[in-house]
């Protein structure tokens, strides 16, 4: 791995202390660091480099999967450097510059500087702009700018700070983090796919009633309601994991696929995927707003009263959507994704419902049997197993589904910005969004944002700790179908909902 020089705006803040920090040193424990590697983390606070160090050991000892090592740990620490930056003053970056060059003499380094932007959207563009400016950008050597989400929050806005991004950065040079994308079981999708004839021979649509994604929480807006109250479950976790998870579910990747024919399978999948019309968006989308209930035997407040939310917020903390991807291989298909806050389990799956047997067993008990189900687990426990229905030896006569573990949940798995960050050194752009896709599912999105904010959707309640709306359910329930894995689904019917579903049946 070639030696480089890790610029981490943001390194006081919170995703640096639980994830960054704690990634990079799970990398250096299993030797997935540059030999000759160097670290300046920036922020507004007052910090000399002894601090900084200090309060990096601290985020270890709290946040690493791995217990903290004495064993080498100086020499992980003494990689990093502190410098004071104001993002809007450009003294501050040549400052900055000449540190960095000041450590890569010292080091023998390489001009390789990777610019990692732990901070809020807003700071990109002038961020970018002073890396340009200061000259920080332009050494004998490669860059690369990382930045996390939000990109955009909507399609113009997007397509306003890509376009102004592109004047310092080229695509090649711009790494998007998606963290689903670096869930070891959404990267190991690929092996799935093309090293199983057995999958293989069932992933056809003649076989396959839908496809479920689910990303349920269990925890409400936290510290976020600043934040949350103005993006809301569409733009906060649809249009980027979720559209993410459909496009690595629904690609069709041949073995040992390379990063530009991933791109081009994914930018394919959104650019078959039927537009919604803001007229229509009614039929396909629920909206939902957590109320106060029971969750893990606690009561919990409404979302309304969270701190920080408007007393009459409109925002929505669920949303579930019902598409369909008009290509050869998805031609009539239904896809359900749904997420949801205050959810009565954390849980994200992905999981595909095989059609039922065209010649039903005339026995009754037999045509009790439930549909196959190939299950992917995610998070937090990651894991491939498919339901079966076998006889209960039990009770004799009796079918029930089984589920068998193809892999079990494994322990020790790396973290997804392990995934990401090693990736991002290594020059390898394959999990990480390409813009034709942040593009294109904005472009998908958009009618669904004007429709919420026209009112042209109602927003349902649903209780703290539950599966969501009512209305979620029916939207399946049309089709015929209900969501998998939901515990006690019976039980947790409403009668209205049972009796919707009962007339569909018939």
């Amino acid at each position: 791995m070639e030696p480089v020089t890790f610029i981490l705006f943001g390194a006081t803040g919170d995703l640096a202390k639980r994830k960054i920090y704690p990634a990079l040193y799970n990398l250096f424990l299993d030797h997935k660091l540059p030999r000759s590697f160097s670290l300046v983390g920036l922020g507004r606070r007052e910090l000399n480099d002894e601090s900084f160090r200090s309060n990096v050991e601290q985020s270890l000892h709290e946040f690493s999967r791995r217990k903290v090592q004495d064993a080498g740990l100086q020499a992980f620490l003494q990689a990093f450097r502190y410098s004071v930056l104001n993002i809007g003053h450009p003294e501050d970056y040549t400052k900055l510059r000449t540190l960095v060059e000041e450590r890569e003499q010292a080091l023998q380094l390489p001009a390789n500087r990777l610019f990692y932007l732990s901070v809020g959207p807003e700071f990109f563009e002038p961020i970018a702009a002073n890396i340009h400016q200061s000259g920080l950008g332009s050494a004998a050597g490669w860059k690369r700018l990382v930045i996390e989400k939000p990109f955009g929050h909507d399609l113009q806005s997007a397509r306003e700070l890509n376009e102004y991004l592109s004047h310092f950065f080229t695509e090649d040079e711009i790494y998007r983090i998606d963290h689903y994308l670096g869930k070891p079981m959404v990267q190991g999708l690929e092996a799935l796919w093309q090293s199983n004839p057995a999958v293989q021979g069932l992933l056809k649509k003649q076989y396959i009633a839908n496809v479920q994604i689910t990303a349920g929480e269990t925890v409400g807006v936290e510290e976020r309601a600043g934040y949350y109250d103005h993006v809301g479950a569409l733009r906060d976790m649809f249009q980027n994991h979720l559209l993410q998870l459909l496009m690595m579910t629904a690609t069709q990747l041949a073995s040992k696929s390379t990063p530009d024919q991933i791109r081009l399978k994914k930018k394919l999948v959104m650019e078959a995927l039927e537009p919604l019309r803001k007229q229509d968006v009614g039929m396909n989308v629920i909206r939902g707003q957590y109320t106060a209930g029971s969750l893990q035997g606690q009561q919990v407040p409404g979302y309304r009263d969270e701190p920080g939310v408007a007393l009459h917020s409109a925002n929505e903390t669920y949303v579930a959507v019902r598409m369909q991807i008009n290509d050869f291989f998805w031609r009539g298909v239904p896809f359900y994704i749904r997420t949801g806050k205050r959810m009565k389990e954390k849980a994200t799956r992905i999981v595909i419902q095989f059609k039922e047997p065209l010649a039903q067993p005339a026995d009754d008990l037999d045509a009790k049997a439930e549909p196959n189900l190939l299950i992917i687990e995610l998070g937090p426990k990651e894991r491939i197993s498919i339901q079966l229905n076998m006889m209960d030896l039990a009770h004799k006569g009796e079918i029930k589904p089984v589920q068998v573990e193809l892999q079990p949940s494994q322990s020790g798995l790396p973290e997804a910005y392990e995934n990401l960050i090693h990736d991002a050194l290594n020059g390898d752009p394959t999990y990480f969004a390409h813009w034709d896709e942040v593009e294109l599912s904005w472009k998908w999105v958009q009618p669904i944002l004007e429709a919420f904010q026209e009112n042209l959707i109602p927003l349902h309640s649903y209780a703290a700790g539950s599966y969501g709306p009512d209305e979620a359910h029916f939207l399946l329930a049309e089709d015929g179908f209900n969501w998998w894995l939901d515990e006690q689904p019976d039980e947790d019917l409403s009668s209205s909902q049972r009796e919707y579903a009962e007339s569909v049946s018939r």
